[in-house]
């Protein structure tokens, strides 16, 4: 056995072990980290392929930025996870279910694809390469490359409108009514008779006996 061939079993044997965690751990900060483990081993096969481009970006991007962010939100909001997981096994056999559909449409493409692949030549070094990738993402599919960004962009948009509760225990104002804010409106004089007590007071203290 190769020594790639022998790296590509150990990274897609703990990805597939970390992919388990990630749906199995009652913690969802251990989730989150077992995912980010998947990413890494991932990241890795990629590396493998001569795709250097696609695994630093899986890094980077993934790893590195919707991960962290991922921790940050399920640290900062208190999720009530055994709530979360009530009838977690009553869904287990919809989900083997679908997951196995899944399983045998991939392996039936993969293998159609297996059988009328042609062995050519191929430069290793376009394989994953930007100025390849670039070329093909904003000629071929760029318009595939336009629509996923509105999707994007649109569940940006859905995922801060869902999440935007108002809050009792939190000062809210309307940052219009203070720019239309006058003078007048934030100070008022108001004129007061002056009033002594001093003269009062001392008048008490002597006829007191």
């Amino acid at each position: 056995m190769e020594f790639k061939t022998a790296l590509f079993y150990v990274f897609a044997a703990i990805m597939v072990l970390a992919s388990t965690r990630v749906i199995t751990a009652r913690n969802p900060v251990h989730a989150a980290l077992f995912l980010v483990l998947a990413f890494f081993n991932a990241a890795g096969i990629w590396m493998l392929l001569e795709a250097e481009f696609l695994a630093i970006v899986l890094v980077l991007v993934y790893v590195g930025a919707v991960m962290v962010l991922f921790l940050f939100v399920v640290m900062m909001l208190d999720i009530d996870t055994d709530k979360l997981r009530e009838n977690f096994w009553g869904y287990l056999p919809v989900a083997s279910f679908v997951g196995v559909i899944i399983v045998l449409e991939m392996a039936a493409v993969l293998w159609r694809s297996f059988l009328s692949f042609d062995q050519q030549a191929v430069a290793a070094g376009n394989i994953g390469g930007t100025k390849e990738l670039g070329m093909l993402i904003y000629t071929k599919y760029i318009y595939g490359f336009e629509i996923a960004a509105a999707i994007l962009l649109v569940a940006i948009i859905a995922a801060v409108a869902l999440t935007l509760r108002k809050r009792k225990d939190t000062k809210h104002f309307d940052p219009a009514d203070a720019v239309r804010v006058k003078r007048n409106d934030r100070l008022k004089i108001v004129k007061i008779d002056p009033v002594t007590n001093r003269g009062a007071a001392e008048t008490e203290v002597k006829e007191a006996p």
